[in-house]
């Protein structure tokens, strides 16, 4: 089943502690239809609470896909990606990682730790806008999904 024929909103966590990227990303996905539940966490650590069900969101709301940068304060996004996709209760969550790099280590580190994309960040409203629409159509419309 897709995350569309479950007749309920996606759900997205996006950990980033740039607010402007937040920002964006909140406006672009308030544009697809339908529009998206998403939570912001600004620290990786806080996004981990938030998908072990310790954090703002509740267990039952656990977001069909995570939206991570990589370049957090503290923990890294890169040992958060690790954490995630070991842990047996989480590595089913899709995690894409949006970054403003292009560096092929970075992408690489990504990969080799199970992310399952890698997304350079547009530079305006209308970069994600494309982006948004983009997601929503695969991640949301097309893939089948183990959420309920």
């Amino acid at each position: 089943m897709t995350i569309s024929e479950l007749g309920r909103p996606p759900n997205i966590l996006l950990i980033d502690d740039n607010r402007g990227d937040a920002k964006l990303m909140e406006i672009a996905f308030a544009r697809t239809e339908p529009p998206t539940r998403m939570t912001v966490a600004p620290t990786a650590e806080q996004g981990l609470e938030m998908l072990q069900g310790r954090g703002d969101m509740a267990p039952e709301a656990r977001p069909d896909i995570v939206f991570l940068d990589l370049n957090l304060p503290s923990m890294h996004g890169l040992t958060f990606l690790e954490l995630v996709k070991t842990d047996p209760d989480l590595s089913c969550i899709p995690v894409l990682v949006i970054s403003s790099s292009k560096a092929r280590k970075d992408i690489a580190d990504c990969y080799r730790r199970h992310a399952n994309g890698f997304v350079t960040k547009p530079f305006s409203l209308a970069g994600y806008v494309a982006l948004a629409v983009s997601v929503n159509e695969y991640w949301f419309k097309l893939v089948q999904t183990l959420s309920g």
